[in-house]
């Protein structure tokens, strides 16, 4: 009885290891087995929270054949790993990118392996956005619809997004540069900025080889057309006397100037009913209505930027008449007077409603106590511009403060004139929300590099013309 239950028991052991080993699969070496190849994928995490540093994220994928990434936003990068095909497993690094916008953002990774496909979803914290009080509505009461659309386009990307603008040349109503910006990053500006510079001489006197004319809107038009916004400054050339003037009307410009050392043009007579200088600008803001009336029969919006710099640069730059422009020349109560008068005549006269009036602040350190006494007030401006040039591309601390403390906070800000632009992912990094920047042109600035445009242009913190929506 003995031996027999000895041998049941060698009997049963020999059973269960037969079955042991039915249920292995030999992989040709003795001792070693091959695991079964699994029927899903399997993710060693299925969601990922990404901090505004962003960072590295190692995700394991289990998978029957060798895995790949097939879809993942533009701010997910992905570093491969290996594959084993013992384990069927690999590890990729997914890589986030740094954060700078307000609001959270989301995404999907798609991994696939042969038909088989599983989503990671994948989300990073923005910046907490900052409670204020901007100005919901334009300061004209009788605002076309377009230029309506504008403004609240513009306050909705306030602090999310910035608009790209370069400053047109040659004539200053084409869209030369703007298409040299397209050809070397395949997008177009958002913004294109046109000025009235040549005012005097348009339409050019006959037999002239150079021409400008500023009834031929195609540029402008072009822009808006294709969602663009459009700009408009106007560098105010007026004569020296009753004398150059009368030369002017027969095509002689020569005593003609905008800067405060080349022309003895006051603004205070200007200002004077009955003097020639106020006949003068009441005939060339005349002028120019008739040419932004052009762009408002169109339903082009204008974002208006006249009298720029006035703010900021009196005795700076060396000057000895304690202006850069003629305009800012007589002190901050006649340009505010100027500024009033030229909106009462292109709105209440001519009927332009579709302006949207940008005041322009040049915060040269050294007259930060009398920027305020400049300002014509929140209830004739729109959005307040600062014009920047500096040899570098960082935030704009300094110059961003003064915009907002400007309008006590109530008004959008914007780079509205730039050499170097400065790096948007800098400044939202800041808190600086600018509306737009516009460079003054593509060969003065050395930081502007071919490289550099081509990070601005696809940057997700950048808007360009394809990016930007109808606002007709």
């Amino acid at each position: 009885m003995k031996n027999g239950l000895v041998y049941f028991a060698a009997f049963a052991s020999v059973l269960a290891l037969s079955a042991l080993w039915s249920c292995q699969k030999d992989n040709g070496e003795e001792g070693k087995t091959t695991p079964e190849a699994p029927t899903a994928i399997a993710l060693s995490t299925e969601s990922i929270s990404a901090e505004r540093a962003g960072g590295d994220f190692p995700v394991t994928v289990t998978a029957p054949e060798r895995p790949s990434v097939s879809a993942k936003p533009d701010w997910v990068s992905v570093v491969d790993g290996t594959y084993n095909k013992e384990t069927f497993k690999i590890t990729f690094t997914l890589k986030v990118a740094a954060y700078s916008s307000y609001g959270d953002r989301t995404g999907d990774v798609t991994i696939k392996s042969g038909d088989l496909t599983k989503i990671l979803k994948i989300s990073q914290k923005g910046r907490e956005k900052v409670s204020v009080s901007l100005d919901a509505n334009l300061t004209n009461a009788n605002a076309s619809a377009q230029a309506k659309k504008v403004y609240a386009f513009l306050l909705e990307q306030n602090g999310e997004k910035i608009l790209s603008g370069v400053q047109s040349g040659g004539t200053a109503n084409n869209n030369e540069r703007v298409n040299q910006i397209y050809r070397l990053t395949g997008k177009h500006p958002a913004l294109a900025g046109y000025d009235y510079i040549f005012l005097q001489y348009s339409p050019t006197p006959a037999g002239w080889s150079w021409v400008v004319n500023y009834a031929d809107i195609s540029a402008p038009k072009e822009q808006w057309e294709n969602n663009g916004l459009v700009s408009f400054m106007w560098h105010w050339n007026v004569p020296n006397s009753k004398a150059d003037w009368d030369k002017g009307k027969d095509g002689n410009f020569e005593g003609y100037n905008f800067y405060s050392d080349k022309t003895s043009f006051s603004i205070q007579n200007a200002l004077t009913p009955g003097t020639w200088e106020n006949d003068f600008i009441l005939e060339d803001i005349e002028k120019v209505a008739g040419y932004l009336k052009l762009l408002q029969d169109e339903g082009i919006p204008v974002i208006w930027r006249p009298l720029h710099e006035a703010a900021g640069n009196y005795n700076l730059y060396g000057k000895t008449n304690n202006a850069w422009f003629w305009w800012g020349r007589g002190g901050a109560e006649a340009c505010k007077q100027l500024w009033k008068l030229l909106r009462d005549k292109l709105e209440g006269e001519y009927g332009l409603n579709n302006l949207i009036w940008v005041w322009t602040l040049d915060a040269t350190p050294g007259a930060e106590s009398e920027w305020a006494s400049w300002y014509p007030g929140n209830d004739l401006v729109d959005i307040v511009g600062v014009d920047i040039y500096a040899n570098d591309t960082n935030a704009k601390s300094y110059q961003y403060q003064a915009a907002v403390a400007l309008s006590g906070g109530r008004k959008m800000v914007t780079v509205s004139e730039c050499g170097n632009i400065p790096n948007p992912a800098n400044c939202f990094e800041e808190d600086q929300a600018w509306s737009w920047f516009l460079t003054w042109d593509l060969e003065s600035y050395p930081l502007n590099t071919n490289d550099y445009w081509k990070q601005l242009m696809t940057s997700s913190q950048v808007l360009t013309r394809e990016s930007m929506p109808s606002l007709k």
